[in-house]
C-alpha cells in the first residue's frame, strides 16, 4: 500500500478552507489508489470519516457512508485490521 495515507498533511495548525483541506486529503487517496493500481479499477464504496471542530472548540465526527451499515461496519472492521497489522509491522 502507498504511504499517502499515514501523512497528517495539514495539520500545521493554521487555519484554512476546510473544503480545501478535504479536497486535498481526496486527491491523495486518489494518488495513492492510482500508484497502487495503475489506470485499471473502479472504485466501490466509500466511508468517510472527518473529525471536525465547531467554532466553540467542540470536536465531533461525521461518518458518511452510502451503502447499507452492517456492509459499512464491516469495511470499518477490516480496516482496523488493517491499521493494527502496520501498528505491528512498524
Amino acid at each position: 500500500m502507498a504511504s499517502a495515507e499515514n501523512e497528517d498533511a495539514g495539520e500545521t495548525g493554521a487555519p484554512g478552507d476546510p473544503r480545501a483541506k478535504l479536497m486535498h486529503e481526496v486527491a491523495q487517496q486518489m494518488d495513492a489508489i492510482e500508484t497502487d493500481f495503475g489506470d485499471d479499477y473502479e472504485i466501490g464504496r466509500v466511508i468517510t470519516i472527518v473529525e471536525v471542530t465547531g467554532p466553540d472548540g467542540n470536536v465531533g465526527l461525521r461518518v458518511r457512508a452510502g451503502q447499507y451499515p452492517w456492509v459499512a461496519l464491516g469495511m470499518l472492521r477490516f480496516a482496523e485490521k488493517i491499521l493494527e497489522s502496520q501498528i505491528e509491522g512498524s
